[in-house]
């Protein structure tokens, strides 16, 4: 029960990874608070986690409009208290719009720079001053090895996410004084509904390129994240942290 008496948040923690985290934030005591534009499939989860009606609230609402994450932060810190670990999960790339640079279009890029990046500064920016102010907090930012690797037709999502680390280690340096880490997390290949749309020999090929030989699990970060947010981790900011199988070595 390592984060007793936490506050945690999770954005896009409806599915996927961010549900991995959020879950894993409450099997260790922490009360969670997460917004997804679909919270349902985690909502169901839930159904086995005791208390999970009185240490987890459920918001849906988009994390790209800035009116409805201040409400939710808001509602976050009446309800449960200030917040007290932020994962920065939210964030996706262009998917089916995905394509060769030359033929992408800028529409797009603003999308997956939105979602992916301007997301992560925006949460970061309303939990960061209370955080300073109490000297204690815990800021993890989901980045990707696509921004190490430099994906052949994810450039845009490479460039925001290689924003991210960025941003993490600049936030990271100026609040470490205070007492608050910022870390990133880059996952590559983790099994989640995006997969189940690729085809056989897209995942073969992806499996091939990865050292330990298979797809990770949302619990495969979820891990890492409760490491970097427990106080195990409280000498350590502003650092990226690979969760690939081995596909890019730092």
């Amino acid at each position: 029960m390592k984060f007793d008496h936490r506050i945690a948040v999770v954005t896009g923690g409806g599915q996927g990874i961010g549900a991995a985290a959020a879950l894993r934030f409450l099997d260790e005591g922490a009360r969670v608070a997460v917004l997804d534009l679909d919270c349902a499939p985690l909502i169901e989860q839930l159904a086995a986690v005791p208390d999970a009606a009185a240490r987890c609230l459920c918001v849906a609402g988009d994390c790209t409009d800035a009116a409805i994450v201040c409400a939710f932060f808001d509602r976050v810190e009446a309800e449960l208290g200030p917040v007290d670990l932020l994962f920065n999960n939210v964030g996706q790339s262009a998917r089916e719009r995905s394509g060769p640079f030359i033929a992408s279009e800028e529409a797009t890029w603003r999308f997956v720079l939105e979602v992916s990046l301007l997301t992560t500064m925006r949460a970061s920016r309303r939990v960061a001053p209370g955080m300073r102010e109490r000297s204690f907090g815990r800021i993890v930012n989901m980045s990707s090895d696509a921004a190490l690797v430099g994906d052949s037709g994810l450039a845009d999502y490479a460039t925001a996410k290689m924003g991210v680390i960025g941003f993490t280690r600049a936030l990271a340096r100026e609040l470490a004084p205070h007492g608050v880490t910022v870390n990133a997390v880059c996952p590559g290949a983790i099994r989640t509904r995006a997969h189940d749309k690729l085809k056989p020999e897209v995942l073969a090929r992806i499996v091939a390129d990865t050292p330990a030989g298979f797809i990770g699990a949302p619990e495969d970060i979820a891990a890492a994240v409760s490491f970097l947010a427990g106080d195990d981790a409280r000498f350590i900011t502003g650092q990226t942290l690979l969760i690939d199988g081995g596909r890019w070595m730092v």
